[in-house]
């Protein structure tokens, strides 16, 4: 895992003059470049710019391997907490049958309750195209159905030869 942006260190340093904070947090005043490597070098530690843009420049004595490996540790302990949300699909016809749409719909429920997004599409074949209220009216059911534990996204929305709606789970 690497660290977005690689720090100048030690010799990678350009400035002429730096504004140094010490090993501790304590702040040293400004000094030659020269100056700050030679005490980063004493401590056995290395020479860090930290803020690059400041005026005059930023550096700091530290353990540079210690620092990027603290560093790669807070992001996947950041990564860890992340909760990724998943879009779970339900396919289903116009003229879909009460048990097979009881059974859509008791997974849609399941699906909304471990906090996922769930899109239904209708998918026409054929001439069903032509009777889009139908497919409209088994997207409304499941809504009608689900309401008390899901919110419409995005209302049922025909586009080529599927229709969808996207519900997600109540605050």
């Amino acid at each position: 895992m690497n660290i977005k942006q690689e720090l100048p260190i030690n010799g990678q340093i350009r400035e002429k003059q730096v504004q140094l904070i010490g090993e501790n947090g304590e702040k040293l005043g400004v000094i030659s470049t020269k100056d700050a490597l030679e005490k980063a070098t004493e401590a056995n530690l290395d020479l860090v710019l930290v803020a690059p843009n400041g005026n005059p420049p930023v550096c700091k004595i530290m353990n540079y391997g210690k620092y990027k490996f603290e560093q790669s540790k807070k992001e996947k302990e950041a990564k860890k907490k992340q909760k990724t949300l998943e879009i779970k699909e339900l396919r289903v016809t116009p003229n879909i049958e009460e048990h097979d749409f009881e059974f859509k719909a008791k997974n849609a429920r399941k699906f909304l309750e471990d906090g996922n997004k769930v899109k239904i599409t209708v998918r026409f074949r054929g001439r069903e195209v032509n009777n889009a209220k139908s497919g409209e009216n088994v997207l409304n059911k499941f809504i009608e159905k689900l309401e008390d534990v899901c919110t419409v996204e995005k209302q049922p929305k025909l586009e080529g030869r599927n229709m969808f709606t996207i519900l997600s789970k109540k605050q």
